[in-house]
């Protein structure tokens, strides 16, 4: 069984939705794009660095503050 990358994983899952839309135009595709990704990326991220904020915001290349708020907003804490 070959690995698919990241890239062709959304990329066959846009296509997929574009073909559910039966013709519809989509809207505010980028943010639905981007929040529905963020939140696992942040749940596996937060699971390989143990918890520890910072360890996983230098992974994730973000400020701990900007983690932090994320984590809230997606509501993974407190």
């Amino acid at each position: 069984m070959s690995k698919k990358s990241i890239e062709e994983c959304v990329r066959e899952t846009l296509d997929q939705y574009f073909a559910d839309l039966h013709g519809a135009e989509p809207h505010s595709l980028h943010d639905m794009v981007i929040l529905t990704v963020e939140k696992p990326l942040l749940e596996v991220v937060m699971r390989q660095a143990e918890g520890n904020q910072s360890k996983a915001a230098e992974w994730l290349g973000i400020n701990r503050n900007t983690l932090r708020r994320k984590l809230l907003d997606h509501k993974l804490i407190k």
